[in-house]
């Protein structure tokens, strides 16, 4: 057999399982974090510098849709997997629109060369260098993840080729003059500019309006898979104009940045409340609406970001495996109901790892929230059946509309 008939071909019809990386192997990078230390090895990807905050992410699989996930807008991501590349980078698994890549800058121990993976396209590094995305190779992320366990995630940058060699204490000083991700209004850096409708699968059953504070492109299409035409809005979107949808359900995705600057959001979705519609969150949603019911957040020190983080439900005692990221956390405890405007409220999950709160809900149903993703992409589908919780609640809270 020649060695070409063994190969897979892409969707392109090209061979990509034996590509090979041909980016130059020996770039000088180095990684400063912002309390001066240092990490060296080799550039990849595009070559510059890159600023951000180090944050690791412990998930072993799924580097593309992190690498996608607006979410991660002006982080710099350290992978715990020590091999990342091995799948290359396909045309189908982006999770924003037009698949543009959201992290700052990447990290990694070990960069695969070979591609071996019937659906890629191209390379990691290709994508990167097309996209303008800095990384850096052959660091011990071992030792990385633990000091950032250990001191916090912070503000970092990635410099490499000739910003490399410049004078640590003059990279120390560009690192230490970025802005601070704690008081970051970045929700509307990531958001879609115009209002955009995805349509249902099959019969139409449901009109929902999503505030886009990051919206990753599978919540939409568990939405339309349920029946559900999605009316995806810019974050700060008025109620007069989410009201003009006639929407049966309102949802807030993940997104972005330090909650406690999103009041417009805030005061949307207690607008929102007030009339009764079904509400829905994720992530940053739970966040909002959190504050929406009177809750305080504040910045963990080095977060949730992975797909393996047990959340407990402590209304049912199950717990769930799941895939989250964020930096940023409500203030509050299990098992205490408290009174908001709306009605009284409780948490109803919490993190096993740190007893962070994960979930808060209206006592009458109307409203709950979790601090993580039920659309996976990439994790386990351990939430997925919350889109069906709020299908059950727009049926029994409003008539549906005409399709």
């Amino acid at each position: 057999m020649n060695k070409s008939d063994s190969l897979s071909t892409s969707p392109k019809g090209g061979p990509v399982s034996d590509s090979v990386d041909t980016q130059r192997t020996d770039i000088p990078a180095v990684l400063v974090l912002a309390d001066g230390r240092t990490y060296r090895g080799f550039g990849f990807g595009a070559t510059g510098t890159t600023l951000g905050e180090a944050v690791f992410t412990t998930g072993m699989t799924g580097y593309q849709e992190t690498m996608t996930d607006p979410s991660y807008h002006r982080q710099i991501v350290v992978a715990t997997a020590p091999q990342i590349g091995n799948t290359g980078w396909n045309d189908e698994d982006g999770e924003s629109r037009g698949d543009r890549i959201w992290v700052a800058g990447l990290v990694v121990r070990d960069l695969a060369h070979r591609v071996s993976n019937w659906r890629a396209a191209r390379t990691l590094a290709e994508e990167m260098e097309k996209q303008g995305i800095v990384g850096i190779r052959g660091v011990d992320t071992r030792a990385l993840v633990r000091h950032l366990r250990n001191h916090g995630s912070m503000s970092a940058g990635v410099f490499s080729g000739a910003d490399a060699q410049r004078d640590t204490d003059e990279l120390v000083r560009i690192v230490n003059e970025q802005p601070s991700m704690a008081g970051a209004d970045l929700a509307g850096e990531v958001s879609c500019a115009e209002p955009y409708t995805v349509e249902p699968d099959g019969e139409h059953r449901f009109t929902v309006v999503a505030f886009d504070m990051g919206i990753k492109t599978n919540t939409p299409r568990n939405f339309a898979a349920r029946g559900i035409r999605t009316v995806v809005v810019p974050a700060g979107t008025g109620f007069d104009t989410i009201s003009s949808y006639s929407p049966d359900g309102v949802f807030v995705s993940n997104g972005p940045g330090d909650p406690a600057t999103a009041d417009n959001m805030v005061a949307a979705v207690r607008d929102v409340l007030a009339a009764k519609i079904p509400f829905f969150g994720i992530c940053f949603g739970n966040q909002i609406l959190g504050r929406a019911l009177g809750m305080e957040t504040y910045k963990l020190k080095f977060g949730h970001r992975g797909i393996n983080v047990p959340v407990l439900d402590h209304s049912t005692g199950t717990v769930e495996i799941t895939a989250q990221n964020h930096g940023f956390a409500l203030k509050g405890e299990a098992g205490v109901e408290f009174d908001t405007d709306f009605g009284p409220a409780k948490v109803t999950h919490t993190c096993l790892n740190d007893d962070v709160v994960e979930g808060v809900a209206l006592t009458n149903g109307l409203a709950y929230s979790v601090q993580y993703h039920p659309e996976a992409a990439a994790g386990p589908h351990d939430a997925n059946p919350l889109f069906d919780r709020f299908v059950e609640l727009m049926s029994t809270s409003s008539t549906p509309t005409e399709g």
